[in-house]
């Protein structure tokens, strides 16, 4: 099998040496092959580790585990430390390069050169060794893991050894996985891509691989079992209690004859409610429970862990639905922002009392040792309601059954009436399975916003800043707005938006803003505009707008409709943030590039 060796681990100067040439180049299909041949020379025994350090993480961000836990100050100190310089020095060196990995790199060369002219007075040469893969790993996890009194210390001390042993290339990129800035944009479409070709023969054993991942959220645990085992193995991954599934997704429509259309005729319609999407996941008296993103949110919805615990009658189950905040007091069902309270870390008893909530469940993953992704969708409906004990607080989505536009209409009104933000359209022929991570026909979204001009809000990635004027001095007035290309990997400017926000939302903008402004344009974000800041892509924001126009200076879909020209929103206003999504949830390029030709069709009707 390709990838067996003597070793069993890797040097870190590989990984480091592919990192720095993925720094120099842009196009996918030369990064797939150095990732390629950096997974022929890597040992089965480490290459979930090799994975997770190029995806720059110790693990998955669903396990919950701490995170590093180190701060820009401690990490100057660390640098300082390791190269035998001060920290004043490091600061310095940091305003002028405005990157600390590029610091500890050219602090490390100048103490090489310093060790060859005067070996007596600075023994350089023997600090140095040889890092490996499972030792890099492992001293990053002490670090994260280290928890309560002293641990600051501890972790100081494992970092700062770690640079010292460290060449000068490798201690920039551990200085920049640290601090969460990789500046390497590895997609996880990338890694499997190389996967499939080191050990699945091929491009062609791309989807085992994706299917695999979108079933198991682990691709360090994807890339052990086909290493391993082989890509046979993976065929038959089914869902596992406690690891979450990648949602399934919906494209949008906002005619509802096109819609049948595009579903096959009958379907399903049931509530959009305005919540948080959440995964339930069941194992006798254990419940745990994650987000859109994949995150484990138990903690803030203990009532939902008890209705889960006393409504699911299995033993095992993966159930998803919609935790959605109401008004005990009259039945009304509240926006998503009022979940918000939901995530402070104390009192959480005070936001469930303040703040209580009711689940509308919609889909039935997995039950008692069956997967049920691969079954049709009525079945899956079936089995949910009958291992439901439905309760006014735990209870399957409102749904009508129907294959007429009309009905679908009436039914989108009435789904607004009660509060919902409008209705979910579903096939229902024997192809209609859960796709896993993937946006389909299967499933269309249809929101009241879509009667707006625009026809739909739009879920945007923030990518820089300006400041404002009057009022608005001195804070940031205006963001720049971009979509995902998941094709190229980047995310392309549509709008500046200025409008919608409230005082306390201008108050709280550089709070917000601060962990992610970089000093230069970040290598994902294709612009024509230059900000008064950067943010690097982290940050979602549902943004609604007038209509869809042209832009020579936006660069969303550039030169696809009309050469010289990007999409645009005329008078773009921010609705609120969408903490629920990453940057790679955000509305894509392709999708605002459809929904301006619907735009334009409609015009001509």
């Amino acid at each position: 099998m390709a990838g067996q060796q003597v070793s069993k681990d890797l040097s870190l100067k590989e990984v480091a040496e592919v990192f720095e040439k993925i720094e120099l180049i842009s196009a996918r299909t030369q990064i797939t092959m150095l990732l390629v041949n950096l997974l022929k020379k890597t040992p089965p025994e480490v290459i979930d580790k090799t994975i997770y350090l190029l995806q720059g993480r110790l693990w998955p961000d669903w396990k919950g585990y701490p995170e590093l836990g180190i701060g820009e100050k401690m990490l100057i100190k660390a640098i300082a430390l390791a190269t035998h310089t001060t920290e004043s020095m490091v600061e310095q060196l940091y305003k002028s390069l405005g990157d600390l990995g590029r610091v500890v790199e050219k602090l490390k060369i100048e103490m090489e050169r310093k060790s060859k002219k005067a070996p007596s007075l600075l023994a350089y040469a023997s600090i140095q060794k040889e890092l490996t893969v499972n030792e890099v790993y492992s001293k990053l996890t002490r670090i994260a893991l280290a928890q309560g009194e002293g641990s600051k210390d501890i972790k100081l001390k494992i970092l700062a050894g770690l640079l010292t042993e460290a060449s000068p290339k490798e201690a920039k990129f551990i200085v920049r996985f640290v601090e969460g800035k990789l500046r390497v944009g590895i997609g996880e479409a990338t890694i499997m891509d190389a996967l499939a070709i080191v050990y699945g023969g091929g491009v062609a054993a791309r989807p085992i691989v994706e299917r695999a991942y979108n079933l198991r959220a682990d691709l360090g645990e994807i890339a052990k079992i086909i290493a391993t085992k082989g890509v046979e193995a993976i065929k038959n991954i089914k869902p596992v209690v406690g690891i979450p599934i990648r949602p399934m997704l919906a494209e949008r429509l906002n005619d509802p004859r096109e819609i049948l259309g595009k579903v096959g005729g009958e379907a399903f319609v049931e509530y959009k409610y305005d919540g948080e999407r959440a995964q339930i996941h069941k194992d006798r008296d254990k419940i745990i429970i994650f987000s859109r993103r994949l995150e484990n949110i138990t903690r803030q919805y203990p009532d939902v862990v008890e209705y889960a615990r006393k409504y699911i009658k299995a033993d095992e189950a993966i159930v998803e639905g919609e935790i959605v905040a109401y008004n005990p007091e009259t039945g009304e069902l509240k926006p998503f922002q009022e979940l918000m309270h939901r995530k402070r870390k104390h009192d959480i008893h005070l936001a469930i009392k303040e703040n209580p909530v009711k689940v509308f469940l919609f889909d039935l993953l997995y039950v008692d040792g069956e997967d049920y992704t691969l079954k049709p969708l009525p079945i899956r409906r079936t089995k949910l309601q009958e291992i439901i004990e439905e309760t006014d607080v735990f209870q399957i989505a409102e749904y009508i059954k129907t294959r007429e536009p009309e009905e679908l209409e009436k039914f989108f009104l009435k789904a607004i009436e009660d509060g919902a933000e409008g209705v979910m359209v579903k096939a229902l022929h024997s192809g209609a399975i859960y796709q896993a991570g993937t946006r389909g026909w299967l499933w269309i979204k249809y929101k009241r916003d879509y009667k707006s001009e625009m026809v739909d809000t739009v879920d945007l990635v923030v990518v820089g800043a300006f400041y404002g004027r009057g009022r608005r001095g001195g804070k940031f007035g205006t963001l720049l707005m971009a979509s995902y290309n998941p094709e190229k990997g980047v995310y392309e400017t549509v709008c500046k938006v200025g409008s919608g926000f409230k005082d306390e939302d201008l108050d709280k903008m550089p709070e917000i803003l601060k962990p992610y402004i970089e000093e230069r344009k970040p290598f994902n974000v294709v612009a024509n505009i230059e900000p008064d800041v950067w943010v690097r892509p982290a940050l979602v924001a549902e943004i609604i707008g007038a209509e869809l126009t042209l832009s020579p200076l936006h660069t969303c879909g550039y030169g696809i409709i009309k050469p010289g020209t990007g999409i645009s929103i005329r008078f773009p206003r921010f609705i609120r943030w969408r903490p629920d999504k990453g940057p790679e949830d955000a509305t894509t390029s392709g999708e605002l590039i459809e929904m301006y030709k619907r735009q334009l069709k409609k015009l001509s009707e």
